[in-house]
C-alpha cells in the first residue's frame, strides 16, 4: 500500500511529538511492506511566522491531496493576545472545517500502576475505561454571534449545533462502541 501522508509538525512540543511519530510510522511501514509519500506543511504559529496565516492555502491543498494527515500541537504564548483569526488555533479550526473532521475520540482509562497519580479518589476512578466522543465542527469554536461590545460592557460566545452535526457524531459514537470488543467478548 502506498500512503500519501501530510505531516504538520505544528508548534512547540508538536514538532517533537510528530518527529517521533514519523519514526514509528516509517518503521511500521517498513515492517508491513507499505510505502510512504511524506510531505510537510505549515499550521499554527510557525505558519503565521512564515506566511502570515495560521492555515496557509498551500497547506490546504496538501491536506486535500493527502490520504492522511499527522498533526502536532499548535499554539505559542506570543499569540495569546492576537485576534482570534490570527491565533495559531485558527489553523486547527480551518483544517478541521476543510477536511470535515467532526469527531474527536478521547479514551479515558485507569491503569493500576498510575492510580496513585490521580487527583480523584482511587475508588472513584478504579476500573475506568470509557471513550468520550466530542463534536468538532460546531459549538463555541464556530458559533456566531461572538465578540465583546465596543464599550466592554458585554461579551457573547454562541454555542450552537445543527441536527446533522449531532446525528453524525452520535452515529460515530455508536459505531465505535459496536466495533470495540466488550468485556468478556470472545473476539
Amino acid at each position: 500500500m502506498n500512503l500519501k501522508i501530510l505531516i504538520l509538525p505544528g508548534d512547540g512540543i508538536g514538532t517533537e511529538v510528530t518527529g517521533a511519530a514519523v519514526t514509528v510510522l516509517k518503521a511500521a511501514a517498513k515492517k508491513f511492506g507499505h510505502t510512504l509519500e511524506l510531505t510537510e506543511g505549515l499550521l499554527g504559529g510557525c505558519a503565521i511566522h512564515k506566511t502570515g496565516s495560521p492555515f496557509p492555502e498551500e497547506t490546504k491543498k496538501l491536506a486535500l491531496a493527502a490520504d492522511a494527515t499527522l498533526m502536532g500541537a499548535v499554539g505559542l504564548p506570543e499569540f495569546d493576545n492576537a485576534p482570534p483569526s490570527q491565533r495559531p488555533e485558527a489553523g486547527l479550526l480551518g483544517i478541521r472545517a476543510v477536511l470535515d473532521v467532526f469527531a474527536n475520540l478521547r479514551p479515558v482509562r485507569t491503569y493500576p500502576s498510575l492510580i496513585e497519580s490521580s487527583p480523584l479518589k482511587n475508588h472513584v476512578v478504579t476500573g475506568t475505561d470509557m471513550l468520550i466522543v466530542r463534536e468538532l465542527t460546531g459549538g463555541l469554536y464556530y458559533g456566531t454571534p461572538r465578540g465583546i461590545d465596543a464599550d466592554g460592557g458585554a461579551a457573547r460566545n454562541t454555542m450552537s449545533y445543527t441536527r446533522p452535526q449531532v446525528e453524525r457524531v452520535t452515529r460515530r459514537a455508536f459505531r465505535t462502541r459496536a466495533e470495540s470488543p466488550q468485556e468478556g467478548d470472545q473476539r
